[in-house]
């Protein structure tokens, strides 16, 4: 079996103004693509599935572009689905709970998760986990994948900067927070928390 590009859970222009179909065009249509034709020339038809292949290569210097493919094609995928047209707000149930439990308000959350988007230096990720049964907030280098580390994962945001400069130029603090005012999907970190 080989691997296939995801599509969208939205339509390319559902995101505006947050997030422009011209940007979708690229960061999905091109990059995410990309990170998909490159791991099937990588490892060719394979029974393995996409987290297997990650936790297989991370770490083997000779199995670099294995991961680091793999990584981005399932990182993206999870970023797509963080995301969704109405989203931001606050969330409710568990997820609401183990915020409040871990950070002591959402407001605070939100400041820590900014604070993680903006101070990842050059690419990587901001991630709401839950770590050991806590709720954390990570940021990954590159390609890494909270995943690696057998954390499990309720939101990401990609600060890369393909996700946002065609929108927002150098103003990845502006992104992060139209990711959480307007775009973060509660309900898949609800699914992603059972």
């Amino acid at each position: 079996m080989s691997f296939e590009l995801p599509n969208l859970p939205f339509a390319s222009d559902a995101l505006e103004p947050h997030i422009s179909a011209n940007t979708l065009s690229f960061h999905h249509g091109k990059h995410h693509n990309t990170y998909v034709t490159n791991l099937n020339n990588l490892v060719g038809d394979t029974d393995k599935n996409l987290e297997d292949i990650i936790r297989e290569s991370a770490g083997d210097p000779g199995k670099a572009g294995v991961f680091n493919n793999a990584a981005q094609v399932w990182n993206h995928t999870f970023y797509w689905n963080s995301m969704k047209p109405g989203g931001g707000g606050a969330p409710s149930g568990g997820v609401a709970t183990g915020i409040d439990a871990a950070f002591g308000s959402f407001d605070k959350f939100k400041e820590e998760f900014k604070n993680a988007a903006v101070t990842q230096f050059g690419s990587g990720w901001a991630w709401l986990v839950v770590d050991g049964g806590t709720f954390k907030i990570v940021k990954t280098a590159n390609a890494n994948t909270p995943i690696v580390g057998g954390q499990n994962p309720l939101i990401a945001c990609d600060v890369w900067e393909h996700a946002y400069y065609l929108d927002f130029q150098n103003r990845r603090p502006d992104y992060a927070q139209a990711f959480l005012d307007h775009l973060v999907n509660w309900d898949f970190a609800a699914s992603n928390l059972e």
